[in-house]
């Protein structure tokens, strides 16, 4: 199986684009990256080490990258997109108060849900579930 990284390249030939180097640049540091992170957070890291890669192309990349379905895009209720890797299935707990992202895989949740659909007759094809209230470290300051 191809890596990432040349997916990525063979999904943009196919679409007709070409293969640039910043493209290859963003690929490479977000795949190698770990987390949900901001386009301006990537920009902010790929500049770094690249200080000729604009916002643009940055948001472009990673708009490819989803379409490519080696990244997805979420938004967790603040409204700003953030992007993680594709990885195996897992659900979040989003802090309301810092943000903090955790992600977290629950066998008995999963089967839950395949017997609510089953219940239903309903044919399941994908689910997100997201959490939202206060981590530990929030609830500690508030007290």
């Amino acid at each position: 199986m191809p890596d990432r990284l040349e997916q990525f390249r063979e999904f943009i030939r196919e679409r007709g684009l070409k293969s640039t180097r910043q493209r290859d640049e963003i690929a490479r540091w977000f795949f190698a990256s770990d987390g949900h992170l901001s386009a301006d957070q990537i920009y902010r890291q790929v500049k770094a080490a690249s200080p000729g890669i604009g916002f643009s192309t940055v948001y472009r990349t990673m708009k490819l990258l989803c379409e490519a379905g080696l990244v997805h895009e979420r938004h967790f209720g603040d409204g700003e997109a953030l992007y993680e890797n594709v990885s195996s299935h897992h659900d979040h707990c989003i802090c309301n108060e810092c943000g903090k992202i955790i992600e977290f895989e629950n066998e008995q949740i999963e089967k839950l849900q395949e017997a609510v659909a089953k219940r239903f007759d309903f044919e399941l094809q994908s689910h997100r579930m997201e959490l939202y209230g206060l981590c530990s470290d929030c609830r500690k300051r508030g007290e």
